[in-house]
């Protein structure tokens, strides 16, 4: 049978009541339903408890160490260390162990915004209570419009390393959890929750960033960085390209992905050789893989979908679909090294498997997807797990 993509929820712009649901359902033929526990439930509990939380941007976090202004994000690369043997000089290099000195206020207070954003949005997408979409609103006003507390749209000075860079192309990754982000106000302007010219504004930051981030040599560096940068890059690219409506970067994006993310990434087993010689490779294929699912849901259209593009050779999103499910549903099987941290918390809720579900028709990849956790509290996993609410993404 073919999997219906389909949700029951009250629309802010229809209903002015609120309209409970018990789940979000998902159609299959004409008789059955399966639904994802307790969804109505997880996104408005959570939305009311970040309701009593105000905004907080990077304006509130300042460190000595970068080379930039209070309204400039900054970050260190993670895996960089002192040296035991110049403890003052350069730092070095250690794949995998994540330095806890480093300063991470900035990243810390970027998530925060991904998580709380999203969730208040889709909470307004279910009930059409008008003040979830107020207060994420404020947030939005605070990050991407006053200047007291603005984020400056750019990344000059992300992952930098104490005696090496002030900044690096790489850090651009850092900035997957603004992509969720723009899909709400996407939202909002489409449930008419925010008046066009605040839509306006907050556009025009996200078509400064979107221009940077494709035209600044860190952004070309990113996007030719060869393994999961290059489609952080590219999931990026589309998503913001599709809110500020550049079809020029949208183009882009969809030939990047079939010209070059999967010849250059994708093994013709579907696995992703780059990540897999990783000290991390489960995590790192996961996480490339949701990457590249998100190119295919955002970038993808009627007359290009990504999701169905395949190689001469095969290669393609479902292939890789294909390929790490096993592993997903019984990690027990992976054949590969373990990863050299945080081996116990994967997987979550992985995107991937939800709109693989979609555009497969695979029941399977939907039924682990509703068994596994939507809400992970490690914070490297949340740093690597981006897109968490399914409300905002299925119309």
């Amino acid at each position: 049978m073919k999997l219906i993509q389909k949700i029951f929820i009250g629309s802010a712009m229809k209903f002015t009541t609120i309209i409970l649901i018990s789940s979000l359902i998902f159609i299959l033929g004409c008789t059955e339903h399966i639904e994802i526990d307790g969804e109505q439930t997880r996104v408005v509990t959570a939305a009311d408890k970040y309701l009593k939380e105000e905004p907080v941007t990077i304006t509130s976090f300042t460190c000595d160490r970068s080379a930039g202004g209070l309204n400039d994000y900054y970050s260190e690369g993670d895996y960089w260390w002192p040296n035991p043997d110049d403890i003052d000089g350069p730092y070095i290099r250690r794949d995998g162990l994540t330095n806890p000195e480093n300063f991470n206020a900035h990243r810390e207070a970027l998530r925060r915004l991904s998580i709380q954003v999203p969730v208040l949005v889709a909470a307004y997408k279910i009930t059409g209570n008008i003040k979830y979409a107020e207060h994420a609103v404020r947030h939005l006003k605070a990050w991407f419009i006053n200047p007291n507390t603005r984020m400056n749209a750019n990344l000059l000075y992300a992952q930098a390393i104490k005696g090496i860079v002030s900044g690096r192309g790489i850090g651009i990754i850092d900035t997957i959890h603004l992509v969720e982000v723009a899909k709400s106000i996407l939202v909002l302007s489409e449930l008419k929750a925010v008046n066009q010219s605040l839509f306006c504004e907050i556009k025009n930051w996200f078509g400064e960033y979107l221009l940077w981030m494709t035209t600044h040599k860190f952004g070309v560096e990113e996007r030719d960085n060869g393994n999961n940068h290059s489609t952080c890059w590219a999931m990026q690219a589309a998503m913001y390209a599709l809110l500020t409506d550049n079809q020029d970067v949208l183009n882009y994006v969809r030939n990047f992905y079939k010209e070059v993310l999967i010849p250059t990434q994708m093994d013709i087993d579907g696995s992703f050789p780059k990540e897999l010689a990783r000290t991390k490779p489960y995590a790192y294929s996961i996480f490339n893989l949701d990457a590249m699912a998100m190119v295919c849901e955002i970038a993808g259209i009627k007359e290009d979908n990504l999701w169905k593009y395949k190689t001469a050779d095969g290669r393609g999103i479902e292939k890789a679909v294909a390929f790490l499910f096993p592993y997903l549903e019984n990690k027990s099987l992976w054949p590969y090294k373990k990863d050299i941290s945080y081996w116990d918390e994967w997987p979550v809720r992985q995107p991937s498997l939800l709109f693989a579900s979609i555009n497969f028709n695979e029941q399977k990849y939907f039924d682990l997807w509703n068994k596994l956790n939507p809400d992970p509290e490690t914070e490297e996993i949340i740093r690597n797990y981006p897109i968490r609410q399914p409300l905002l993404w299925i119309e």
